[in-house]
């Protein structure tokens, strides 16, 4: 009998133990959904692998365009582009006044840290184009990089204006009043001042600094509490000075924000897009090492994670970084819109060394056909649709909202955190001009400047600038996807 058991028993036992290894099997490989990327709050936020993407996937809300499309296409077709372009001179002098009084508070003093501190570039490095302001001239001498002294071209234009008819001379002043009256997002700094000053860009990175604390706070709790059409019985989730709302996830807060009117909803995501991406810039630059007259900067994966991981944030990192893409697609859109500005040949970006500007010239239009190739921009033409006096009212609220913002840039403390706060919010500012502009660009004239809509060198550089900050960011989350991976 014993005989006839014991090849049963060793049938059953071997069944057994192969189920349970294909099981094991079947587990380890597929059990886990996290590591999946799919939309799921089960186990993501204990996996320190996944728990700052697992959730940033699929559609935006507000637009028709998702996360894994906008990777593809700034990673390897804009991020490059965008890289060179912002290193060629035209792009890389901004003239900004980093003295200005804080509007709003007192002064509470500029931050001591080293890294804050601000190189301004001496006018003898400033190539001689950008310091005479000719990137405004489209004359034969202006646009060929005459050799003619100061004087000399004083003269010359001089010249120039006194043969102007009065009926020209009443042209321009037309032209200077619409100039004046313009819809203007930002609060421009006057580059005649004797407080500004030209900065290089690339000798002045933007990093981290170790400016934070109230001071820090402080500005971004004004810009969201005062200027993001919010009433403070709202309260804003991760505040740090709110009250203390025990175990508030932000239920509320999103309720309340969800039920705004599309623009409204749409000024917050841009604000809290802006936040973020300066976010990462800080992460992906930290000083990880000094001593002995050198420094090492690279990503800071705690730092990362404690701006955006998912438990930590209480699932506000998600959000931030959705909001981030947003931000990308409406300064993309932007672009989009304004490339035939650009695209009129006599449009220079004059520098004074004709080669050098031709090329430039050539890296930005590649860049515009790049990008007309997306097939998901942002229809901005859902914005102020409604009835025609109620939606002139919101836009004048959304441009001063958003004009008051570029106010506050002034209250930074760390001088490296003001220069690139005003000018990535200049950027979006002029972003912002462009797309509710679309009616005087399409009315550009082919051979002449337009005295309809017109762009400063001043708003040129923030407009590109500010979107290779934005490429730069999702360029950046593509390297912390990847650390984050390595330090499981």
């Amino acid at each position: 009998m014993w005989r006839r058991i014991a090849p049963a028993v060793g049938v059953l036992l071997s069944a057994w133990f192969f189920g349970n290894f294909v099981l094991a099997w079947f587990q380890q490989n597929t059990g886990n959904p996290a590591t999946q990327h799919r939309d799921r709050p089960s186990g993501a936020a204990g996996r320190p692998d996944q728990s700052c993407f697992c959730h940033l996937t699929g559609v935006l809300d507000d637009c028709f365009c998702d996360v894994e499309s906008i990777d593809v296409f700034n990673n390897q077709k804009i991020y490059p582009r965008i890289q060179k372009l912002t290193r060629q001179d035209y792009f890389r002098y901004y003239r900004v006044n980093l003295r200005r009084p804080c509007p709003f508070w007192p002064d509470d003093g500029h931050c001591s840290i080293k890294d804050c501190h601000v190189e301004p570039c001496p006018e003898s490095e400033v190539p001689v184009g950008i310091k005479s302001g000719n990137y405004n001239k489209y004359s034969q001498a202006a646009n060929a990089g005459s050799d003619l002294t100061a004087c000399e071209r004083a003269e010359e234009l001089g010249a120039i204006n006194s043969t102007l008819s009065n009926q020209s001379k009443e042209a321009f002043a037309d032209w200077a009043r619409h100039d004046d009256a313009q819809d203007h997002f930002c609060e421009l700094d006057d580059e005649s001042s004797p407080d500004a000053d030209y900065v290089d860009l690339l000798l002045n990175p933007e990093r981290y600094t170790g400016y934070k604390g109230p001071s820090a706070w402080r500005v971004w709790n004004s810009i969201y509490e005062e200027n993001c059409f919010k009433p403070r019985s709202v309260y804003r989730p991760l505040n740090p000075l709110a009250p203390s709302r025990g175990d508030d996830d932000g239920e509320a807060f999103y309720t309340w924000l969800e039920g705004l009117c599309l623009e409204k909803r749409v000024f917050y995501r841009l604000i809290s897009g802006l936040h973020s991406s300066i976010n990462i810039h800080l992460s992906a630059e930290y000083l990880l090492d000094e001593g002995w007259g050198r420094t090492v900067w690279g990503p800071n994966l705690q730092e990362f994670r404690r701006r955006f991981d998912t438990a930590q944030t209480k699932g506000e990192g998600t959000r931030r970084l959705k909001n981030l893409y947003f931000l990308y697609l409406i300064e993309l859109r932007a672009l989009y819109k304004v490339a035939p500005y650009f695209e009129r040949a006599f449009v220079h970006l004059y520098t004074g060394n004709r080669q050098q500007d031709g090329a430039t010239k050539e890296l930005l239009l590649q860049l515009f056909s790049e990008i007309r190739t997306f097939p998901m921009h942002f229809d901005e033409r859902s914005m102020f649709a409604g009835h025609k006096m109620e939606a002139k009212t919101l836009k004048e609220e959304f441009r001063l909202h958003f004009k008051n913002i570029s106010r506050i840039m002034d209250c930074v403390g760390c001088s490296k955190c003001r220069l690139w706060g005003k000018l990535q919010t200049q950027g979006l500012g002029t972003a912002l001009k462009v797309l509710f502009s679309e009616t005087e660009i399409q009315k550009l004239p082919e051979r002449s400047p337009s005295k309809g809509f017109q762009l400063t060198r001043q708003e040129i550089v923030a407009l590109l600038n500010a979107f290779s900050r934005l490429s730069t960011s999702i360029h950046q989350l593509h390297r912390f996807r990847l650390l984050l991976k390595e330090s499981r």
